[in-house]
């Protein structure tokens, strides 16, 4: 008993010992975000899915809402972006990157760390230098500049789960799009990159263990898992499957007419949970 109340207290003592001197930037420990879970999913059967239906939204990063999705832009010690905590993820957590390239398989085709710098045009490059008469080849280091992603899409699943008599909804992935100009000369060649697939049900487990900025409240543990789970985003419809090649509103469609077309898929999806019940 004796030795085991010395034990306690060396550890208590080393603890102490640890911690003098450390610079507390505030007025108490944040722990709570680091042993986040994700929040769990509802058991879900294929028998208990009645109807469901696929669609593709668009979040538009630089929209005041989606601001906590988007910076900061710099890197910053206790909290990242969105595209540099998926990159960081990728390097560090071992989170899958797929291939953008085929829209009919998003994930069928890893991708190589290498893969993902081409899409960001992040390539090493040689240049000539010449000092005191003497030429010389010099590598310049390609960078990600992950302020260039400023949208988002999201491919979801809507579905009707009959057991518990709910419409609810999945994410199933998120790609990146890079918007970069071609011409730095010219503004109006901006172009648009899909550069990369994430698997959701993958990257949710990073997702819970990093803050994303709450405007209302710095004390409120907010997650990334926390905003997409409870859909705290603005984003708009600009697909859904179909019978048409899994063609996009933008194929047939454009300006204000996009946007009603994007609404009315949105309200039909709405409106099949409402005509399942009698009044």
């Amino acid at each position: 008993m004796k030795r085991g109340f010395v034990f306690v207290l060396v550890v208590l003592v080393i603890a102490i010992s640890a911690s003098y001197g450390q610079v507390l930037d505030g007025v108490y420990m944040k722990e709570h975000v680091l042993g986040r879970k994700p929040i769990p999913y509802q058991h879900l059967r294929e028998a208990d899915v009645m109807w469901s239906k696929t669609v593709w939204r668009k979040i538009v990063l630089t929209e005041k809402m989606n601001h906590p999705l988007y910076y900061p832009t710099e890197k910053m010690a206790d909290r990242k972006s969105l595209i540099d905590l998926l990159l960081w993820a990728i390097d560090n957590e071992g989170l899958t990157a797929y291939n953008s390239d085929d829209p009919f398989n998003e994930f069928g085709v890893p991708m190589t760390k290498e893969q993902i710098n081409v899409k960001f045009d992040a390539v090493d490059e040689e240049v000539e230098v010449e000092f005191d008469g003497i030429k010389e080849i010099r590598i310049i280091p390609g960078e990600i500049k992950s302020s260039e992603v400023k949208e988002i899409i999201v491919k979801e699943l809507w579905f009707f789960d009959k057991q518990r008599s709910t419409l609810d909804v999945r994410i199933i992935g998120l790609c990146p799009i890079r918007q970069f100009l071609k011409d730095a000369d010219n503004p109006e060649t901006v172009t648009r990159k899909q550069t990369f697939w994430v698997y959701f049900p993958e990257v949710r487990r990073v997702f819970a263990n990093n803050p994303v900025f709450n405007p209302m409240n710095d004390a409120e543990s907010r997650t990334f898992d926390d905003l997409f789970h409870k859909r705290m985003f603005s984003s708009y419809i600009e697909r859904e499957s179909n019978s048409y090649n899994q063609r996009g509103i933008a194929e047939y469609s454009s300006g204000l007419e996009a946007l009603l077309e994007a609404e009315r898929i949105k309200e039909k999806i709405f409106n099949f949970e409402h005509d399942l019940w009698e009044y």
